[in-house]
């Protein structure tokens, strides 16, 4: 039997209920080759991403994943959370085991310039949160850029959950956004568009009570608050579990379908601060830049998912 190729993977996030699923997805694939996770603040202050990246790592048995405290702040704005939908820590609503080890002491941006500068080109960034880190690392060092495989990003969308117009991940940062969309370095996109349709139905939220395993235990206990949240914020009743659709393209890019198009970030805007301007039909005649994920599938994604959660 031939040996699995993995991908190698950095995981930037500030785990949130659906940053934590997908790090489960990542570490319970064996298609995945976790470098490091690094955090930032999002969802909530990089503090509690960071402590709950190491609790959601003590659950996933995987000790040898280190984890990279970075940016508690956005490159020119005040920091926003997100605790309407995550709670204060982050995290709320499971009981997580105390962590056992601490984050690294170098700074995630660091630890991303240096491990791509040292690498052969064949490193995708996952990045789930908003884009401080990132647009960090290539600010400090641009010879990275051509050592970046992919960057895969969840955020945007053709309309707004935190305004009318902006997604929160974009909102927290448009700065840092704009920086990582004009870089050239290719991306695939997961917008609201297609984050939407990864919704945890009742269906899917039985199947995973069903999986008695450390990591389906604490998924269903997540989807239990999330599912809550979502109906009493957006009056959701099933929550998309946005950041994992990232990690499940690493996995099997045929689990969404694309186009290439242009997107540029919206950063001076009154109204519109954070909005991704997605060229669908090509009327500004600039030269596309992401791939823009727009289709699910819904069956395929939570095929992957229930198959990590039951390996760990």
């Amino acid at each position: 039997m031939n040996d699995i190729i993995k991908r190698k993977i950095i995981l930037d996030c500030d785990p949130g209920h659906d940053d934590a699923i997908a790090i489960l997805l990542a570490a319970g694939n064996p298609s995945i080759d976790l470098l490091a996770i690094t955090t930032v603040g999002g969802n909530a202050g990089v503090t509690h991403t960071t402590r709950n990246a190491l609790q959601v790592c003590e659950v996933a048995n995987i000790p040898h994943v280190p984890v990279y405290r970075g940016c508690s702040d956005p490159l020119v704005r005040k920091g926003e959370t997100a605790a309407e939908i995550h709670g204060e820590s982050g995290m709320e609503g499971p009981v997580l085991p105390e962590p056992t080890r601490s984050a690294e002491k170098e700074h995630a941006v660091d630890y991303i310039v240096r491990t791509l500068l040292a690498s052969e080109g064949d490193i995708t960034l996952v990045a789930v949160g908003p884009l401080t880190n990132i647009a960090m690392a290539m600010r400090k060092d641009a010879a990275i850029l051509p050592k970046i495989k992919e960057i895969v990003i969840m955020g945007g969308g053709t309309f707004g959950n935190w305004t009318p117009a902006a997604e929160f991940n974009i909102y927290v940062d448009a700065e840092a956004a704009k920086v990582v969309f004009d870089s050239g370095v290719p991306i695939v996109m997961m917008g609201l568009d297609l984050t939407h349709q990864a919704s945890a139905t009742g269906e899917v939220a039985e199947q995973i009570a069903q999986i008695d395993t450390p990591a389906g235990r604490l998924v269903n206990d997540l989807l239990i608050f999330f599912r809550k949240t979502y109906q009493d914020m957006f009056d959701i009743a099933d929550p998309p579990v946005h950041d994992v659709c990232c990690i499940a393209y690493c996995i099997d890019p045929t689990v969404v379908e694309c186009k290439h198009y242009r997107v540029d970030i919206e950063t001076k805007g009154e109204l519109t601060y954070g909005m991704t301007l997605v060229d669908r039909h090509n009327v500004t005649g600039l030269a596309p830049n992401v791939q823009f994920a727009y289709k699910l599938d819904h069956s395929k994604f939570w095929g992957l998912v229930k198959d990590a959660l039951a390996a760990l």
